[in-house]
């Protein structure tokens, strides 16, 4: 989900980066000081999942989790998403400085979204309904990251269209086991822990 420097041209990096420091402003906005343990673990979670290698093929991937960030902090998922990719890029050279902007709006807008369109699947005592809420939220999540990667590949030129397309396709049973993996974490903080999802 990364894109690498050297890859976008200007005008694209510094869109990435105005709509991201929007989305960060924002998000920082909504942020309460009790609030930040919970923001910080999830920022842990998603820079560790990116760790976690699956491999698919000639290539590999790894899980996400923008869409467990966006159901559980909403406009926080943002500033988090950040700081996460910041030190992979800083530790493990994951995407870059440049496209830091590009990558944090690729993964935090359909975290967001996810949060509006999901989290009150999550308030209700319908145990299924709450597994079907992190499911989607979850996959909607990262295909939604997925297409606006490729989408920003697709932009660059000619020669990154045919990557853009293999890229998508790439994620697809990525977008389903998240969806899986999300339902089920919800489902157990329903159980254990209610009041997060509240």
């Amino acid at each position: 989900m990364h894109i690498s420097e050297g890859v976008l041209s200007g005008p694209l990096l510094l869109g990435g980066a105005l709509l991201s420091a929007g989305g960060i402003a924002l998000g920082l906005r909504d942020t309460k000081t009790p609030q930040l343990p919970k923001v910080a673990i999830l920022s842990s979670g998603f820079f560790v999942a990116s760790l976690i290698h699956i491999p698919i093929g000639p290539t590999s991937t790894h899980l996400i989790l923008n869409g467990l960030m966006g159901l559980l902090l909403g406009l926080k998922a943002f500033p988090a998403i950040f700081v996460a990719l910041l030190f992979q890029a800083l530790l493990f050279q994951f995407g870059g400085l440049t496209t830091i902007g590009v990558n944090t709006f690729n993964m935090a807008t359909p975290a967001v979204l996810s949060y509006y369109l999901f989290r009150n699947l999550l308030k209700k005592e319908n145990k299924t309904l709450v597994f079907f809420g992190g499911a989607l939220g979850g996959g909607l999540s990262v295909l939604l990251g997925t297409l606006l990667t490729s989408f920003v590949l697709f932009l660059t030129g000619e020669s990154f269209r045919a990557l853009a397309i293999t890229f998508f396709l790439m994620y697809f049973p990525v977008a389903l086991i998240e969806a899986l993996i999300i339902g089920f974490i919800v489902s157990y903080l329903k159980k254990v822990k209610p009041e997060i999802l509240e």
